[in-house]
Order: structure tokens, then sequence, then C-alpha cells
């Protein structure tokens, strides 16, 4: 099939890596549908791309690599499948639960070379759209997931600024990519996305995108938002590879962020931070503030807030007093009804 005439949902489960419902789900399918809408009249130059960011992918960037590099350029194929053969002992035991300890001497740098190869050759992969971006792209993610895998198995929090640091180096590799002009959303976990030097992150040494793309680009615009919530309902697992369920999110705790907001209004609420001098001196001082991940536990609520300093954090907060789940794509939501996001058929 014409990968043009897929629909958003055969593409979106192709995604089999837990937590799958983070990117297969019906919210998702129902935003790359009215992008590529908008797209479809657009001269590529104006159209708006939909990129992933992280470094998780590593055996599926194995085989796209492999077999593009075979048939575009056999020499630097042969290099893609030494790297392949040297991650290949760890494939079966990746869980994401677990990790490998160690891995064959020169497997890095064998990614690496890969990289300068395909950096060096991008101007070869032009028989299809975006072929040298996919390229490169693929090759950073082999680069980064071997220091990853290793730094998660020497179980310090070094494996978290590695992921971030690959996160902003992906998306520098898309700026770059498409020009000096180029304007961009990331969208990510608040964990991610606000300052970590505004929150206790800092204290042990670790940084994240949201701090280093305000270090590289903030003279020429970054503005930060993050979400927050009172109560309501999330899909998440109760560990690492744990099914997926719907799950209850309790009221915020009292002194938090989202307890303060809930009080003081009780209904959704967009705060501004900047130039705003009475906002930023009412979230001056850390206070927690929920954070709800891929694993989440409620019965062990107090442990799931990050104290913060809000008006430091973000530029602005969206607060919605009470959310409700995403609509993961392996369940019909609402007895068989697509959700009210949905506004195109499948």
């Amino acid at each position: 099939m014409d990968p043009e005439e897929r629909s958003i949902t055969d593409v979106l489960k192709t995604f089999d890596r837990w937590p799958t419902w983070m990117w297969a789900n019906w919210e998702i399918a129902s935003f790359a549908s009215w992008l590529k809408s908008q797209n479809e009249d657009l001269a590529y130059k104006d159209q708006i791309g939909f990129y992933g960011l992280d470094v998780y992918s590593l055996w599926e960037s194995l085989d796209i690599m492999v077999d593009y590099l075979e048939k575009e350029d056999p020499e630097t194929g042969k290099l893609a499948r030494n790297a392949f053969q040297c991650f290949e002992p760890f494939k079966e035991k990746d869980s994401y639960a677990t990790v490998f300890s160690s891995s064959r001497p020169g497997c890095r740098e064998q990614v690496i070379k890969l990289l300068k190869e395909v950096r060096q050759n991008s101007h070869k992969y032009n028989t299809e759209k975006e072929a040298a971006l996919n390229a490169e792209i693929n090759a950073l993610v082999m680069t980064n997931a071997e220091k990853y895998y290793k730094s998660m198995a020497g179980f310090g929090d070094e494996s978290w600024n590695v992921r971030d640091r690959h996160m902003v180096e992906t998306f520098e590799t898309l700026v770059s990519y498409h020009g000096p002009d180029t304007k961009v959303i990331i969208w990510e976990h608040n964990t991610h996305i606000g300052d970590a030097r505004a929150t206790d992150m800092a204290d042990d040494g670790l940084v994240n995108v949201g701090q280093l793309v305000r270090e590289l680009y903030d003279e020429i615009g970054v503005y930060i938002v993050g979400f927050g919530s009172h109560s309501g309902t999330v899909i998440a697992g109760d560990h690492w590879g744990g099914p997926m369920r719907t799950m209850n999110v309790p009221q915020a705790v009292k002194g938090s962020v989202e307890d303060i907001l809930h009080q003081a209004k009780g209904d959704n609420n967009l705060l501004i931070f900047k130039d705003n001098e009475e906002l930023q001196d009412a979230f001056s001082t850390r206070m927690g503030h929920r954070a709800i991940g891929v694993v989440y536990r409620p019965e062990y609520e107090r442990g799931n807030y990050v104290p913060s300093v809000l008006s430091e954090r973000y530029d602005a907060f969206i607060y919605l007093d009470k959310t409700r789940a995403l609509h993961p794509l392996k369940i019909n939501p609402d007895g068989h009804k697509m959700p009210e996001t949905y506004p195109f058929g499948i």
C-alpha cells in the first residue's frame, strides 16, 4: 500500500513498544488527521511536520537504517549492518524494565562512524522526501542509545541527562534541516519541559529539555508552558512495562500548586508569568507541583509532587480543574463512539 494511503490508525498501531498509548491514541489520530488535511494544499516549505525526539526506538532505528542504506548506499549500509550486529545480543533482553549491564566493545564507536558517514553522504539520499533527515535522526538514536542504556545499567541519574540531551540534539538537527526561521512546538511531560533549575532536580545535577533549550535559544524566543489539574483520570501503568489502565487522579494535596488554584477559582485557568510581577511574586517560592508520567501510583500521592518555583519553571501555566484520560486505539472509547476531539472518519 502507498504510505500516503494508509489510515492514521494503521500507522499508529505500528507502535508496539510500551507505553504504546502515549502515541497510539485517538487524540493523536485526530491531530495527525487534521494536520494532514492542513498540509495538503501547502507547498512543502510551508508544511508543518510532526516528529519524535526520544531515544527509545533503538531497534526500530536499526531496522530502518539497515534496510534503507543497503538499498540506497551499500557501502554505508555495511556500516549499518555492523552496528546492528553490535547491539543484537541485547535485543531479547531489552524490555525497558531490565537493561543490559555491558555491550560489546566498540558499539558506540561504530555508530558514531555510521553517523559521520550518513552526514557526509546525505546528498545521495534524495529519492524520498526527507530521506536524508530520516537517516541522520535514526543514526543519532543509535549513537546515543548505547550510552543511554549503559548509564541505565549503572543505576545512577546520568541516563536522564543522556536522554534529555539526545532529545535536544534531535531538536537541533530538525531546526538545522528546516532553517533558522523554523518555529517549533515541543510537547512532553512537565518534568522534561519545565526548567529543571526551578525544581529540586537541579539539586541532583539533572538537566532537562526546557533548561537546555532556554540556554541555547532564550535570546531569540523560548516560551515554556506547563499543565496541571486538581483531579480526574489518566492512563498509566503502576510500574515500567506494566499493563495500562485508567486510574483515578486524586484531589491535589493541600498546599500544592494544583490545590491553590482549585481553592482560588475551582475552574480552568491560564497563568502568564511573563511581564506579570504580581503572579511572579505569588508563585516565587517552592511548592509541590504534581508529576504524572507513564508510570503513576496514586496510592503514594505525596511522592508524586516536585518542589517547584512555578514562575521560573514555566513562562505560562495551563490549569485544568478536572481532566480525562486519553483514549488508546486498542479501546473503542465511549461505547464505540469517537471522542469529540476526532474530526475525521477513520
